[in-house]
């Protein structure tokens, strides 16, 4: 019967197989009699297995088009086909490794689409705390993991494939300054590291675990996939358009910003509203202020200051180098930053500094005009702005208002008042100056550049008041080294101890030109230092930050020690000798956790006379990245010193210490006190950790590859409490796999026998190592060396590296917990 020929052109062939020849045209004979046309049984069975490159007509995804034309048979004879060119052979070992292996598998691997999970709703989004930013695009917290989907032209093989992703900042991204990252697919994700896990696979779909390092670039990132078969050199590049934003973690321990208080990252990372305070010290008015932080066009706003600061892309990652930054940029000097400041009171081409409530007007105008700056603002509004980018870029920041607030123009950190012979002021040198309130910003992080303790609040200051370095910034100065007057440890702590701290001295003119010291008042600055409280809409002092209560010998002691690193040391009077020395020292390798911890306070009296001091101790837990959690112990000493050395037992129970600890388990002793005499001022800082018992790892049995032997694990709880959740983790390469045992509680002072069966795989020395996780003790640890003979047969390594026998059993006090044994398969050893 005669039949109707149909023409078929698809006009997206090429590409979808490697080395695919263009579209031709073809002729297929469809007898009349069948109802309708279906797919062959290839055509389905690709369009199961690779459905991104064999989508049906209907399918407006991909751009596949059937065009089907009727033609009359033509009674032309059919044309001649060409054979196919003879494709080359492969070499013996290659075809023998493609044997078996599915059609499927020996095409490229290609990503058709990829889902970043970025919906605020997510995630993603959720976990990482960013779900109240406006927009749907990926915006993460580093130092976290995030998740990912990816659909392919086919499965996933481990074995054949590989992926990899890739994230770029910058103009010029480099691998080695962290601005060009190469994300591999790995089995374990580490800490610290970009790694990507498959967590999830269902045919052509996976899922996949980023993690990111705690010291990451944050910023902007462009996102792209690779793909390509482990023998093939040639790469398949996938890019989803799509951008991911890497912001501050405080809720990462390895983040520098780590802020470990959920309530103060909620006031400090998440609120967008807040109070800030002016007027005068016993007038104190309020205003609220919307920070913004989240609103829409703000993030991109944050983005745009530090793309158009000079700081190169790989400083990102250090948020000392960041908050520096921004202080630089909120105000115009220098950099033609957001903000320009008007003192004058005319503002009839701008906006009067009092009229803005808001961060958000200001900053989407900063970048809607590419960075033109916005007229006008004051110190508020400069704070403000501030707490906003700081906020939105991860940093925990608060407005804080000084009340009193000294101006010091040359570096004497003395507020000076100069006043002739008859004693008019002489105005063109009385420079300094002070104000009835001030407003700047307090920063959250860690100072690893500094010495231990001066991590935690940094204050920050946006004001264009003084160049630092050549450029109008302030900050990040840190609250504990201004309020011990330590103004040598930067950046630009002389400036703020003056701003709360400095004495205000009158001088006099004298007939020869020099000036004389005539008067001095010690408490005209720096009060009532006030921020937003958090969880509420009240008030919060914070003066004692800032320094020791007015007029104490500690606040005294301060002052006088940042004077001696000013522009006038000569100020204060110099003690009339320094034959007094203090230090601490602690016995052997130091107290141990779970009992008193004893320190010596050594004072030496290298003169030949009776000495007499106050001591003012201080003891303080501290992370271990130095910033300092609170005081635990305070004390004042008097001390009476006869010649030569005296010596003071310095003890702190364990009843004071028991909850406070942290990881680490450190403390920071702070001394400071003065020599009656000689007006001598002592000072001195230690840190210390109360130590923990190691685990006692003790091998038994002969040490041969491939013969079972044994290694008892022991420890003592030191603590007279229970120990909750215990938890042993223990490794040795080439003895056994890690593998984790739980022990459950453990009571004071019980000691926990733990016995590992195992079977060794590898000669030579071992090291079986292990180590305790609990809440209420960390850095429980111990390794045993372990020296192993070989077996003398290569089967028998082969068999057990196959498969390793774990097997233990637990003793507590004696008695016998629970013994939890699986014993391996051994057939063929």
């Amino acid at each position: 019967m005669p039949g109707e020929r149909l023409t078929v052109r698809r006009a997206s062939e090429v590409g979808r197989f490697p080395g695919a020849a263009p579209p031709t045209r073809v002729e297929v004979s469809i007898q009349k009699q069948e109802k309708k046309r279906e797919d062959g049984g290839c055509r389905r069975w690709f369009r199961k297995i690779c459905p991104c490159c064999c989508k049906r007509q209907n399918s407006s995804s991909y751009d596949v088009t059937d065009k089907v034309e009727l033609k009359v048979p033509s009674p032309t004879p059919p044309p001649v086909i060409s054979p196919e060119p003879t494709k080359p052979k492969p070499e013996n070992g290659e075809a023998k490794e493609m044997e078996g292996i599915p059609t499927f598998l020996k095409m490229k691997l290609k990503v058709c689409s990829v889902d970043l999970l970025s919906s605020r709703t997510g995630q993603n989004r959720k976990e990482h705390h960013t779900d109240l930013y406006h927009g749907d695009e990926l915006i993460i917290r580093r130092g976290q993991t995030f998740q990912m989907e990816m659909e392919l032209n086919r499965p996933y093989d481990p074995d054949t494939d590989k992926i990899l992703l890739e994230l770029k900042t910058g103009p010029l991204p480099l691998v080695s300054k962290g601005t060009h990252v190469i994300i591999p697919l790995v089995d374990h994700l580490e800490d610290g590291r970009w790694e990507a896990k498959i967590t999830e696979q269902s045919d052509n779909k996976i899922k996949l675990s980023v993690n990111s390092p705690a010291n990451a670039v944050v910023g902007l990132y462009g996102f792209t996939v690779t793909s390509r078969h482990v023998k093939n050199e040639t790469a398949n590049t996938h890019n989803p358009d799509k951008n991911i934003v890497i912001v501050f973690n405080p809720w990462c321990e390895e983040d520098t910003v780590f802020l470990d208080d959920e309530e103060q990252r909620k006031e400090y990372v998440l609120n967008d509203t807040g109070r800030i305070y002016y007027g005068t010290e016993k007038q104190i008015g309020a205003r609220t202020w919307n920070f913004g932080q989240f609103h829409e066009g703000i993030l991109e706003a944050c983005l745009f200051i530090l793309e158009k600061s000079d700081m190169p892309p790989s400083g990102r990652g250090d948020p000392i180098n960041v908050v520096r930054v921004i202080s630089a940029m909120i105000n115009v000097q220098d950099d033609l930053g957001v903000l320009v400041g008007n003192w004058s009171g005319n503002y009839s081409d701008g906006v009067s500094p009092a009229a803005w409530s808001s961060s958000v007007e200001i900053l989407r105008k900063y970048h809607s005009t590419g960075g033109e700056p916005v007229k006008y603002g004051q110190c508020w509004v400069f704070s403000g702005v501030t707490t906003t980018v700081l906020r939105c870029l991860g940093i925990p920041a608060r407005s804080v208002t000084n009340f009193q607030s000294a101006h010091d123009t040359d570096v004497s950190l003395t507020t000076d008042v100069y006043f002739d012979e008859k004693m008019e002021p002489i105005d063109e040198l009385n420079s300094d100056s002070v104000w009835n309130f001030h407003v700047w910003n307090d920063c959250w992080m860690a100072r690893p550049d500094l010495p231990p303790g001066n991590g935690g609040w940094q204050a920050v200051d946006s004001t264009p008041q003084e160049t630092s370095q050549g450029t109008f910034c302030c900050g990040p100065a840190s609250l504990s080294a201004i309020r011990s007057g330590h103004v040598y440890l930067k950046h630009d702590a002389p400036f703020v101890f003056a701003e709360v701290n400095s004495d205000k001295i009158y001088w006099q003119r004298n007939l020869d030109g020099t000036f004389s010291q005539v008067h001095s008042e010690k408490k005209a600055v720096g009060h009532c230092i006030s921020t937003k409280a958090v969880g509420s809409d009240d008030r919060e002092d914070i003066t004692y930050l800032y320094k020791h209560p007015e007029g104490s010998e500690e606040e005294r002691i301060a002052v006088e020690t940042a004077s001696r690193y000013g522009s006038k040391p000569e100020v204060y009077s110099a003690p009339i000798a320094e034959d007094v020395c203090v230090e601490v020292k602690m016995d052997g390798e130091g107290p141990r956790i779970g009992s008193d911890a004893q320190l010596r306070i050594v004072v030496k009296n290298m003169s030949s006379q009776p000495r007499r001091a106050t001591l003012h101790s201080q003891a303080a837990v501290m992370y271990y990245t130095g910033v300092l959690k609170n005081a635990i112990k305070k004390d004042q000493i008097l001390v009476e010193l006869l010649p030569n050395e005296g010596l003071i037992e310095w003890v702190l129970p364990y009843q004071q210490y028991q909850d406070q600890l942290v990881d680490q388990a450190a403390l920071m002793m702070t001394l400071s006190g003065r020599v009656t005499e000689t007006k001598q001022v002592l000072a001195n800082q230690m840190t210390f950790r109360l130590r923990t018992p190691d685990l006692k790892i003790t091998p038994i049995g002969e040490a041969v590859v491939g013969k079972e032997m044994s290694a008892k694990i022991t420890f003592t709880n030191p603590l007279p409490r229970t120990l909750k959740g215990v938890l042993f983790r223990v490794e040795g390469l080439g003895l056994q796999k890690g593998h984790e045992v739980v022990v459950g509680d453990v009571g004071g002072h019980s000691t926990v026998t733990l016995t590992e069966h195992f079977i060794p795989t590898q000669p030579g020395t071992r090291k079986l190592v292990a180590s305790l996780d609990c809440k209420q003790l960390s850095q429980v640890h111990g390794v045993a060396d372990i020296v192993l003979a070989g077996s003398g047969g290569g089967l028998a390594n082969k068999t057990m590296s196959q498969k390793t026998t774990v097997f233990g059993t637990i003793i507590i006090k004696d008695y016998q917990c629970f013994e939890n044994r699986s014993k391996a398969d051994r057939s063929g050893t």
